[in-house]
């Protein structure tokens, strides 16, 4: 597969900046900041905003999360955030007292509260898989799955170094053992490819201001179908059954929209930040996680090859995602040096012990010599 060549000129990048940080923040394409301000432009005449409009923008964007991930839209419900998907997986998920929810160690926060606080509530233990020192989670994480597990609330890579989990893998034994699977995939849907049919969460929830290129506030659970009659964590009028009716809305309804349309948030039709979702949405599918995935690698791999000739460390390329990268340094990362990187503007994330830089589409070659540049004094 051909690399894709770089992006720049559909992102507001100006060029003496190199932002390798996107598993912090993302730019947004110009294309969707153009499409959320005519978004908030319409505010300003909300007469233009007909009842139609509450449904039309949102249906999109789940079809088009639905095809990123090899679901249908109906699997899809849309969130404001990875812990508001990851609560209506808690709510939705069965566990016994005595039984095991697993998670990794330094494991992203919004993928561990809702399981600490059901932990707790079902009088269950809290399993945490302690980093392994190969550096293989998939193996650390297996040997930890038993008939005891109700659930492994993981993610598809680690945030800090981008070190992998199998989770077709992880899946086809916790099914075997009868535990669920609920997966944050914030830091890869978009840039590594990502195949429900293929994986088979029971939920898996990504927001869209990472990889997904999209606004911050914003973001989509997948639901299997066999949690479509499961129970939301609010209760709102759109995602009830007959709610395109608005005149008929004080005729309550006990039923639901089709599928997963029922954990939707409140207020999900905003008018702003969906155009901007759907919007990177079409641009990713454009361009193909896989070939996102292939670019990203090479570049991951070039700048792991320089920085392990000074001396930096990272998880090996058959155990990271492609587009993810965690160099570490043999004393630690050195004093200010994130500091001297931004003075530089050069922009990349310390996590845990890890220096993290992870790079997209819009990162040229002069970026990743501004990086080194710095490196190479500090070390």
């Amino acid at each position: 597969m051909p690399p894709i060549p770089c992006q720049r000129h559909l992102f507001d990048i100006p060029g003496d900046v190199a932002y390798l940080n996107c598993a912090y923040m993302s730019p947004v394409p110009s294309a969707a900041r153009d499409a959320g301000s005519r978004g908030v432009a319409r505010k300003s005449s909300p007469w233009t905003i007909r009842p139609v409009d509450f449904f039309t923008g949102s249906e999109r964007a789940r079809e088009l999360f639905a095809e990123l991930i090899g679901a249908t839209a109906d699997d899809v419900a849309i969130v404001p955030s990875a812990s508001y998907g990851m609560a209506v997986a808690a709510a939705n998920l069965p566990v016994r007292a005595g039984s095991r929810i697993v998670v990794l160690a330094e494991q992203f926060p919004s993928n561990v509260y809702a399981w600490r606080e059901l932990a707790g509530a079902r009088d269950a233990e809290l399993v945490v898989v302690a980093r392994p020192a190969d550096g293989d989670w998939t193996r650390a994480v297996l040997a930890q799955i038993d008939e005891r597990t109700a659930i492994a609330a993981l993610p598809h890579c680690h945030w800090t170094d981008g070190g992998i989990v199998d989770l077709a893998a992880v899946s086809a034994r916790l099914r075997h053992v009868g535990a669920a699977l609920a997966v944050d995939a914030t830091q890869s849907i978009g840039a590594w490819p990502f195949d429900v049919r293929r994986i088979d969460p029971d939920f898996a929830v990504a927001a869209t201001y990472k990889w997904l290129l999209g606004p911050y506030s914003l973001g989509f659970l997948y639901a299997a179908p066999r949690r479509h009659q499961g129970m939301p964590i609010e209760h709102n009028w759109i995602a009830r059954l007959g709610s395109e009716d608005f005149a008929g809305l004080v005729n309550y309804r006990d039923a639901y929209q089709a599928g997963a349309r029922r954990f939707d948030v409140g207020e999900r039709s905003n008018f702003a930040l969906m155009p901007m979702a759907i919007a990177s949405l079409e641009q990713i599918l454009s361009w193909s996680v896989a070939a996102i995935a292939e670019t990203l690698g090479a570049t991951t791999r070039q700048i792991a090859e320089r920085a392990a000739r000074l001396g930096l460390t990272s998880v090996p390329a058959d155990l990271r995602a492609p587009h993810f990268l965690g160099l570490r340094f043999a004393s630690g990362v050195p004093r200010g040096l994130p500091e001297r990187l931004a003075e530089a503007n050069v922009f990349v994330s310390v996590r845990g012990d890890s220096l993290r830089v992870t790079p997209h589409l819009y990162n040229n070659e002069a970026d990743i010599e501004r990086l080194f540049r710095v490196l190479a004094a500090a070390v």
